[in-house]
Parts: C-alpha cells; structure tokens; sequence
C-alpha cells in the first residue's frame, strides 16, 4: 500500500490544475474562474505539483523504493 496515498492526491492535483488551467484560459464558460488569467497560472503550478507527487508516489511503490 506504499505510495497510494501520493498517487491518489497527484492524481487529483494533475485534474484539478488542468481544469483550473482551461477555466482561466477561458476554453470553459460558465464558472467565475473563466476567463482569469491567475487561475491559469495556479492551475499550472498545481500540474507541476501533482506531476511531482506521482513521481513521488510512484518511487514509493517500486521494490526497494
């Protein structure tokens, strides 16, 4: 069970910055975030965050990791 919880958030960090990414880009209409340039920023350093946190987890999970 090593590692799951890392992934499990990477995972979900990686989602959510991209759907904050294309709500700040303004590609998805309807949420207050469209059209927010901060939002896209944030939304990539949460990608890079979550990408660090797979790699993280995935290290974990390997044999003698």
């Amino acid at each position: 069970m090593r590692g799951w919880f890392r992934l499990t958030v990477g995972l979900l960090a990686v989602v959510l910055g991209a759907l904050w990414t294309v709500l700040g880009l303004g590609y998805v209409e309807g949420s207050v975030l469209t059209d927010r340039r901060p939002w896209a920023l944030v939304g990539v350093v949460l990608v890079l965050i979550g990408l660090g946190a797979l790699w993280w987890g995935m290290r974990a999970r390997r044999p003698g990791g």
